[in-house]
């Protein structure tokens, strides 16, 4: 049973205020990985770590200057089919909640599971953040 959208409404907000754009269908996941750069997908989640550590950090993280071209969040125990879908791209990668992916072109770049999650602070996760930013989201340059 999908948690109650009273309940989730709030950590939904949380970062759609940032910009996200929601899935709650596969459709709606598909859409968004088929989009153009670099794709940030967050598998957002009622845990104390996403409200304490993923969504502050994802926030700090893109006051970054290199940041994901689309940023979007599927709700895990909320938007069932669609966070199935999403795990679909994180080939790989056992289904965690919350986490965080890169993806370009349907493909996984990097992922930040909830282990990753739960052992570091807010700061310590828009850092790795940030440097994943540096590393996969930056144009290249022309010679």
């Amino acid at each position: 049973m999908p948690y109650p959208e009273y309940l989730v409404a709030p950590m939904r907000q949380e970062l759609t205020d940032l910009g996200a754009r929601e899935c709650r269908t596969a459709a709606d996941v598909d859409a968004v990985v088929a989009s153009p750069g670099v794709v940030m997908m967050v598998v957002n989640s009622v845990c104390g770590c996403a409200a304490g550590k993923a969504r502050p950090g994802i926030g700090m993280a893109l006051n970054h200057a290199n940041k994901p071209d689309t940023l979007a969040t599927v709700f895990a125990g909320a938007d069932v089919e669609a966070t199935d879908r999403a795990r679909q791209y994180f080939t790989g990668i056992a289904p965690s909640s919350p986490s965080i992916a890169l993806m370009q072109d349907g493909k996984l770049l990097y992922m930040i599971e909830r282990r990753d999650i739960e052992s570091r602070t807010a700061e310590a996760i828009a850092d790795q953040l940030t440097m994943a930013f540096d590393r996969f989201c930056v144009a290249p340059t022309v010679v």
